[in-house]
């Protein structure tokens, strides 16, 4: 399928197609639809505000993508991926068009850059181009690119530093063409882990007294990695992503029990396992997960000056598995919970939701909420 090019939040120089992350530091007050698009489901969140400045979660729907759709972040069934996408916006029952999207990390190149202040736009462009040359492993004519202007630097007197990323212009031209089949305008293209941070940041902020310093470390338990973000005032520190997720579990399932895959992924959701399951599959399973974060924690403390965190929190779609909180606090002996990204928000009608799927929405509602927050 070809992509069009022709996005609105795109702009030109030097003749360098540029993703908007300008954006995704902008706050849209039009009516925005936060959709994460996974290796194994797409899932939508729509946000909005009561009279009283409340946050109110006003829908969301999530649908199952298959195995191999997408991998490593690249879309492999483009048409399949896309009636899914289509699907999920017919269930949502939304009618907003304007939609935040993100590229997999893995993916983006991010650097924080010391550049001397008062440059215009070009000579930062400039500047900017000659470090995405050095750091890119292809033309710079592949790359969407965007800057922007965090302000003055800390460590060089009289520089700005400016935040740069970029990314193969085919993960942004697929992303768009899954918008453009649905009937939606995509405004924002952000980083998968820079939405799971803003909504995590969020309810960081609501179970801490304003100012404290604390250091949590973000698990997002996924179908194939697990990864891990530690976080310190809003700010990331390190970052490590690690093999093992929910699919891993729901193979021990089928060579348990002999079940096909989409069986036993169904009872995994449903709890409809036998008896032995708790034993001999989930406990076990779960001690692994544990001692991998434990290890993962480890390395984290070997590259920063922290030697531990003052809580975990878990995400993703594995993130609510019965007992994983727990023996992840008994394990590294650190308090942990499992997040709820939509704590201490109103629920409309449409936007009803089961607890356990909760944490598997945590990159959606970050993208939902750059309608608001910075």
């Amino acid at each position: 399928m070809a992509f069009a090019t022709g996005l609105s939040w795109y702009r030109t120089l030097r003749g360098a197609a540029v993703f908007k992350l300008g954006s995704f530091l902008t706050p849209s007050p039009e009516p925005l639809l936060g959709m994460d698009v996974s290796a194994c489901s797409v899932k939508l969140v729509e946000l909005g505000r009561s009279r009283s400045g409340e946050l109110v979660l006003e829908r969301l729907a999530q649908g199952d993508l298959q195995p191999g759709w997408i991998v490593d972040g690249h879309i492999e069934h483009f048409d399949e991926v896309a009636e899914v996408v289509r699907q999920v916006v017919r269930s949502s029952g939304s009618r907003t068009r304007q939609v935040a999207m993100a590229l997999p990390v893995s993916g983006v190149i991010t650097r924080t850059l010391a550049l001397p202040a008062g440059l215009s736009d070009r000579e930062q462009l400039i500047r900017v181009e000659a470090e995405a040359v050095q750091n890119l492993a292809f033309s710079l004519d592949e790359v969407s690119l965007d800057f922007c202007q965090l302000g003055a630097s800390v460590h060089v007197p009289g520089d700005v530093e400016v935040f740069m990323a970029a990314a193969r212009k085919e993960g942004v031209f697929e992303r768009q063409g899954l918008a453009d089949a649905a009937g939606l305008k995509p405004v924002v293209m952000d980083v998968d882990t820079h939405a799971s941070r803003l909504a995590a940041g969020r309810v960081i902020e609501a179970l801490y007294p304003p100012g404290m310093d604390v250091l949590v470390a973000l698990f997002e338990v996924g179908a194939w990695v697990t990864r891990l973000q530690l976080m310190r005032q809003g700010a990331l520190v390190y970052e490590r992503q690690q093999p093992g997720g929910g699919v891993q579990l729901t193979q021990r399932i089928v060579g348990q029990f002999g079940f096909s895959f989409d069986e036993a992924e169904t009872r995994k959701r449903s709890g409809e396992l036998p008896n032995e399951y708790p034993s001999l599959v989930l406990q076990p399973f779960l001690q692994e997960r544990a001692q991998d974060m434990l290890r993962t924690l480890q390395y984290g403390f070997t590259s920063t000056p922290y030697s531990q965190v003052d809580l975990i929190l878990l995400a993703g779609a594995s993130a609510a598995l019965p007992g994983l909180s727990a023996v992840v606090t008994q394990t590294t002996a650190f308090p942990c919970r499992v997040i709820n990204p939509f704590e201490a928000m109103a629920i409309s009608a449409a936007g009803r939701w089961s607890a356990p799927d909760a944490p598997a929405y945590l990159t959606a509602t970050g993208l939902a909420l750059r309608r608001f927050y910075r």
